[in-house]
């Protein structure tokens, strides 16, 4: 009798074991289908510089700027997750006492860049607005520069994890 209570107890505690080892064995593939499909984590950063002369001064260094003086903005969006950020979007903004500096606009890895002249409510690559003609009539003509208020960069391509993408553009001071 001694001998199979110790055969149960021995096939009970292979079981559990065995269970046991389900178990973990699940929770680790949980795990690594969460690692595979994780989240996108993205910490953006805005920099700026002004131009003086030949040189370039961070903006927190650079004390007032005046009028005339040209300011480089950087955005930087590091994604720091561990999933794609798929169809990415980042947004300058115009700062008011600026006006945006035609073809500055730049980014890595081909962004498609577009413009707002309503405070971002709404984008185009080539902004318009509407003209009253000599004859009366109305026609939709492209916005000056002067009226842009954000820049929006949009990538084709996911940003990946631990992946890191940059975008400028200028503004000159009024």
């Amino acid at each position: 009798m001694n001998t199979l209570n110790k055969r149960s107890r021995a096939a009970l505690l292979a079981a559990v074991a065995l269970v046991a080892l389900g178990a973990a064995a699940a929770v680790a593939q949980k795990q690594l289908a969460a690692r595979a499909t994780g989240r996108p984590e993205i910490k953006v950063t805005l920099s700026g510089a002004v131009a003086r002369g030949e040189d370039s001064v961070a903006l927190d260094k650079a004390g007032s700027v005046h009028p005339g003086e040209v300011l480089d903005w950087k955005i930087t969006s590091a994604n720091e997750g561990d999933g794609a950020a798929r169809q990415y979007k980042t947004v300058g903004h115009v700062p008011q006492g600026t006006s945006f500096v035609a073809g500055s606009a730049t980014a890595e890895y081909g962004a498609e860049v577009s413009y707002s002249i309503d405070n971002g409510k709404s984008f185009a690559a080539q902004p318009t607005v509407e003209e009253k003609q000599a004859d009366g009539t109305v026609k939709r003509v492209p916005a000056p520069v002067s009226m842009y208020t954000e820049v929006r960069y949009e990538w084709a391509d996911p940003l990946a994890a631990s992946s890191t993408l940059t975008a400028n553009y200028k503004v000159r001071v009024k």
